[in-house]
Parts: structure tokens; C-alpha cells; sequence
């Protein structure tokens, strides 16, 4: 996804975005949105605030408070965006399958923060209870899982109640591998 003269290629994750009936924006738009930035090779994944770009710049926490100003002013979206790179993906996927053992019985899931959040001071927060659920920081995220039949009884179920929740941005692990699976193959195709 290298939009020409080594441009990288970063995904934008965009909280609470057509979910439960609010912050409804068509993807088109976002779509134009993010091309009105001049951010190219813009790409939505599913219909859930996943928008992939290549961008000159080499800084993610600057494209970041370019896209939530724009996001504020034309769609009302007071959600904090989490940009990553492909690099940022690779590293986070490659993680993933080292911690994560799959298991049809227990829920695993991504916790991308804002830059500014220390993941192992954010876990320091939550009393995990062991039987059911586990978390790992890893650099700008928290790997959750937990188990399915008492998802509601779990210590990260007050993530949402948290400070942090302004701040970040959950994906399940199978849309994260598949963001960073069209990061690349749209590489390739440049």
C-alpha cells in the first residue's frame, strides 16, 4: 500500500463508529473525508470506522489529530482515532500469534490505545479475574481474551466505564490480522 515515493501505509481506527445505532457515517463519505486530507489509496474495511491510507508523513500521532479535527467538524465524531502503521501491524500480529493460542471456548481481542497510554499502566487498573479472563501489554495495545460464557463477569467489562475508553478502540484479533492482510496486499499491488 505504498501510495508512490515510499509513502506509508497506515490504518485509522475509529471508535464507536455505526455501532448501536450512533455516530452513523457511510463509508463513502469517510472515504472522502480522509482523501480531503490528502491522504491517499483510501480504503474502508467493514462498516466499522476502519480506513485505510498511505501518507507522506512518517508521524501517526500528527495524522491522528488531523483526522479527529476533520472527523469533529464534518461528521459530529467526538471519538479519538488510533492510527497505525503496517510496520506498528506487522509487530502487533506477530505478537499475537506467539501469546494467543486459539481456543473456540474464550473471546481474544484487540485494545488499541492513543500513543500517550502506557499499556501496562492502563492493565495496572484492572483486578483480571485469572479463571476467565487474561490480558498482555504490548506496545500501544492490550491483548484481552476471555472467556465466552461470563464475558459480563470479567474486570475489563469496566474498560468502557474507564478513562481510558476515550482513548482507544477495540478490534476483535481476526479484523486486526485482516486489516494488516489488505495493508499488504495492497502493498504489493503498487
Amino acid at each position: 500500500m505504498r501510495g508512490g515515493r515510499g509513502a506509508p501505509a497506515y490504518v485509522a481506527l475509529l471508535r464507536g463508529v455505526n455501532v448501536g445505532g450512533r455516530n452513523i457515517v457511510a463509508m463513502s463519505s469517510l472515504k472522502r473525508t480522509f482523501e480531503d486530507l490528502g491522504l491517499r489509496d483510501v480504503r474502508t474495511f467493514i462498516n466499522s470506522g476502519n480506513v485505510l491510507f498511505s501518507a507522506a508523513s512518517r508521524r501517526a500521532a500528527a495524522l491522528e489529530r488531523r483526522i479527529d479535527r476533520r472527523l469533529a467538524r464534518e461528521h459530529r465524531l467526538s471519538a479519538r482515532t488510533v492510527v497505525r502503521s503496517e510496520t506498528e501491524m506487522a509487530r502487533l500480529v506477530a505478537t499475537i500469534v506467539r501469546t494467543l493460542k486459539p481456543d473456540a471456548q474464550w473471546k481474544d481481542n484487540v485494545i488499541f490505545l492513543r500513543r500517550h497510554l502506557d499499556p501496562k499502566r492502563v492493565l495496572a487498573h484492572f483486578v483480571l479475574k485469572p479463571d476467565i479472563e487474561r490480558a498482555v501489554a504490548c506496545p500501544g495495545t492490550l491483548l484481552w481474551s476471555a472467556r465466552r460464557s461470563a464475558l459480563g463477569r470479567t474486570a475489563m467489562m469496566k474498560f468502557g466505564r474507564s478513562r481510558f475508553y476515550q482513548d482507544s478502540t477495540v478490534r476483535s484479533v481476526a479484523t486486526t490480522r485482516k486489516i494488516l492482510q489488505l495493508m499488504r496486499a495492497r502493498e504489493r499491488q503498487q
